[in-house]
């Protein structure tokens, strides 16, 4: 039998996808791309990490000799611009003309451009390409003002290119009247919309733009409401349109708004041609992320060899990292009374919008969606497709536990039945996974993604694809190892030992000696907060200032609006009349928002960027230093007036408090740690719900250990009592120590001795007892610690590479950002809300 010819159009990430599928299930046929780009399929979804200088080789699909090692003909840069469906041949645009037993459309889409008078104008452009995004960033070097016409999923990708690109001053313009108006209902917007101002991202939502001015190039867009925005360079991504136009010229039929029509098999109006991915229209609906492509490259390929499958529709729920910002929505997200339950948890000070939908009898989850943080997104889709009865208080779902038996999102893994889609861009599931680590011995989530493909496509399923890993291992009684991430097969214990032993004190150095790749936002901050807390040296130097959280990064909480906060630290709540007239003048200068914080220090908000180091200077002229408020360090030490004022008080709780913050400020850790010291067993100063807290007895002084308050309140717990000031801190270096080098990223110390085995009576028979025998290095090594400390504002004002960074504009320097907007409240100024017009600026 002669091998049969197919031909396909397009060499996107979908096509590149029909080939692999296949090319599984046969290799009786000759396998011929045409492709209008000049580059090999690369990888769409993660296209904005091109703009931050990622190699383009990484981006490719596959190697460059794997079409030839797959007999595979490859035609670049050469787009089919005619096809004869009867004698079934195609023409390229070089002339190539050849005939076919199978065609696949497989073209993708364009990015819509709405028709507005002066799109034509230089500074415009698409976001869609490699080529689109060279363009941009070419363009981009003298812009000082960017805007972004859509508020979508693309929209949003799209300014955060433009601020990595340098332009701090963007601006995205949505017709409706709410962000990702697909995926989130308006509180969620809300939510978000907050959260990319505190970025700096301003959001102009139902804004039709009626025209595009300037003379030859764009100077500004005006609005049908009559308003006008500046603007140096614009980018369209306003959605997409599907590229159907050949398969429309050569009479294959199309949806009436575009698409190419397909049936269950992806067969069009000719049977022998098939339509995958954003070209295809399959019952009226365009799908327009890469896994329901990849799941109708699997039919298409299955139909083709005589196999019996077929598409189904897909479940279009997301999760996305969205300038830095979590964003996922689920089943279905917009369902209402009376046909679902709704539970919405809303935290407006830390952006946080979480909304289940829950079945009328509130036995199922429906759908949902999350903003600000979105860990439980897996389980909950998990929850959703596979129907599982949900526990007696379906909000535990995402806010947590209420006991110790209740069963959170993390645990439920192992109700899913064996046929779940884990991974729906590579349509693997649950039973598939379980047996790479079982019969394979792939033992963590690189090797399953080597041998399933799991966590290949988007990435969104790799947390769950872990998780599985790890259920199956301690199933088959194995000893499991909780690597940070594919960059580093370590874990971070294991990690900070290396880096001790190795002496390195750069991100770069660690990388490279020890890791692999690039790095990540996971592993990056936690290799900037294991530098801090073994060497304490200066945060911003020797090349470690781009690994740092945004915090981090300049020295000062950035807050809604796009300022920063300044807490100067106050050790133990003791300031001089002299240091508070200080604050107050620095405050009226500057314009800043004063509060007095639950810590006893004085907060001030609304600084500009450019203001900090300025600030910094009259602050430290006047014997103040960082209080350490954006640092995963020590942020206070909070005290009663104990026995110097108070008639109850037993021992000098302030002294103590201020000698105790004196010690440990500035020291990193893998969490922001708090702490008090109350002067009498009336607890004044809250110590029990602190890190660490010590309660003044008659004898000497009570340490309590491991207290959270924040959204999970625990009372600290005793580890040591009667003990005389010298013994605690000799306690505390230890215990402070431990927790530094074994606890996780991220995990307070709450937490940490909470998933401890033997709980406080294990960690007291370690600090007090001794158990470990490393009390007395531990104790040296805070010594070191302690002599290293330098105020960071210091430093960094009196150094001019890091001066350099307190700049909204790099360009021009010393301007301010114009587009940060406050009101008055009560006599002080607060950031204003979005739409809400300013009073001043």
């Amino acid at each position: 039998m002669a091998t049969k010819t197919i031909i396909i159009i397009g060499n996107g990430m979908v096509g590149n996808k029909f080939c692999e599928k296949l090319l599984e299930k046969s290799t009786d046929f000759k396998l011929i791309i045409f492709s209008d780009e000049p580059y090999r399929a690369y990888d769409r979804v993660h296209l904005s990490d091109y703009i931050n200088k990622k190699p383009l080789e990484e981006l490719y699909m596959c190697s460059e000799d794997w079409y030839s090692s797959k007999n595979i003909s490859l035609h670049l840069n050469d787009p089919i611009v005619h096809l004869d469906v009867t004698k079934q041949y195609v023409e390229s645009g070089r002339g190539i003309k050849l005939n076919y037993d199978y065609l696949v459309f497989a073209t993708g889409s364009s990015a819509f451009v709405p028709n507005i008078p002066g799109i034509e104008k230089e500074g415009v452009f698409v976001y869609r390409t490699i080529e689109d995004l060279d363009l941009i960033k070419a363009y981009a070097g003298g812009v000082q003002k960017g805007a972004v016409i859509g508020g979508g999923l693309l929209g949003l990708e799209a300014a955060k290119a433009l601020m990595d690109l340098g332009i701090s001053k963007t601006s995205v313009i949505e017709f409706a009247p709410r962000l990702m108006p697909r995926q989130i209902d308006q509180a969620a917007s809300t939510v978000l919309q907050q959260k990319l101002s505190a970025l700096g991202l301003e959001t102009l939502l139902s804004k039709a733009t009626a025209s595009i001015e300037g003379d030859q190039k764009i100077q500004h867009l005006h609005f049908t409401d009559g308003t006008i925005l500046e603007a140096d360079m614009l980018v369209i991504s306003a959605g997409i349109r599907p590229r159907d136009e050949l398969a429309l010229k050569s009479g294959i039929v199309v949806g009436p708004r575009g698409g190419i029509v397909v049936n269950k098999h992806m067969q069009t109006s000719e049977p022998n041609i098939f339509a995958i991915g954003e070209c295809a229209l399959f019952e009226e609906m365009i799908y327009g992320l890469v896994a329901p492509g990849y799941e109708m490259a699997e039919v298409a390929a299955t139909t083709i060899c005589e196999g019996d499958k077929s598409f189904k529709g897909f479940d279009m729920s997301t999760k996305l990292k969205l300038i830095g910002v979590d964003v996922a929505s689920f089943g279905d997200p917009f369902i209402e009374e009376p046909y679902a339950r709704t539970i919405v948890f809303e935290d407006k000070n830390k952006g946080i919008y979480k909304r289940l939908n829950l079945s009328p009898d509130g036995k199922h989850l429906l759908g949902g969606m999350l903003i600000g943080e979105a860990n439980s997104y897996n389980m909950l889709l998990q929850t959703v497709n596979n129907r599982l009865v949900l526990p007696e208080n379906p909000e535990d779902l995402v806010f947590g536990e209420r006991s110790a038996s209740g069963q959170s999102a993390s645990t439920g893994i192992a109700a899913l039945p064996d046929d779940a889609l884990i991974c729906s861009c590579e349509g693997i599931t649950k039973a598939q996974i379980c047996h790479a680590v079982t019969e394979q011995n792939c033992e963590n989530a690189d090797a399953v993604k080597k041998c399933t493909k799991a966590g290949s496509g988007c990435g969104g399923c790799v947390p769950m694809v872990k998780d599985l890993v790890t259920m199956t291992l301690k199933q088959q009684g194995k000893y499991i190892r909780n690597v940070i991430c594919e960059h580093f097969q370590l874990s971070r214990q294991e990690l900070y030992d290396l880096v001790k032993i190795h002496e390195l004190k750069t991100y770069d150095e660690i990388l490279d000696g020890l890791g692999k790749g690039d790095g990540c936002e996971v592993c990056k901050p936690l290799v900037s907060s294991l530098l801090a807390s073994t060497w304490n040296e200066m945060i911003l130097q020797k090349g470690n200032d781009t690994a740092q959280d945004s915090n981090d990064r300049f020295l000062a909480n950035i807050q809604k609006g796009g300022t920063y906060s300044v807490v100067p630290r106050i050790p133990g709540g003791e300031i001089r009349p002299d240091k508070l007239i200080v604050i107050g003048q620095v405050a009226q200068k500057y314009g800043l928002y004063t509060k007095i914080t639950g810590g006893q220090r004085i907060d001030m908000f609304g600084a500009h960027l450019n203001d900090l180091p300025f600030i910094w200077e009259e602050l430290i002229e006047a014997g103040f230093e960082s209080g350490h408020a954006y640092g995963k360090a020590l942020r206070t030490v909070k005290s009663c007036v104990g026995s110097t004022w108070c008639r109850f008080g037993l021992h000098d709780s302030v002294s103590f408090a201020i000698r105790i913050e004196e010690r440990y400020r500035g020291i990193r850790a893998p969490h922001k740690f708090k702490s008090a010291v109350s002067g009498c067993i009336r607890e004044c100063a809250e110590a029990q719900s602190k890190d660490f807290g010590i309660i003044a007895t008659e004898k000497g002084w009570n340490l309590y250990v491991c207290g959270n308050g924040g959204s999970k309140p625990q009372h600290a717990l005793l580890l040591a009592s009667d003990i005389d000031s010298e013994t605690c801190i000799r306690y505390l270096d230890r215990f402070l120590m431990f927790y530094i080098r074994t606890a996780d990223p991220l995990t307070r110390t709450a937490t940490w001795l909470n998933k401890m085995d033997g709980g406080i009576d294990y960690l007291r028979n370690v600090i007090v007892n001794d158990s470990l025998d490393m009390a007395q290095q531990w104790e040296e090594e805070m010594e070191k610690l302690i002599l290293a400390y330098t105020c960071e504002w210091k430093a960094a004002i009196e150094t001019p590479q890091i001066r350099k960074r307190f700049s909204h504009f790099v360009n021009v320097p010393d301007e301010k950002d114009t587009s940060v907007r406050f009101e008055e409240m009560r006599g002080q100024k607060k950031a204003a809300d979005w739409n809400t017009p300013s009073i001043t600026s």
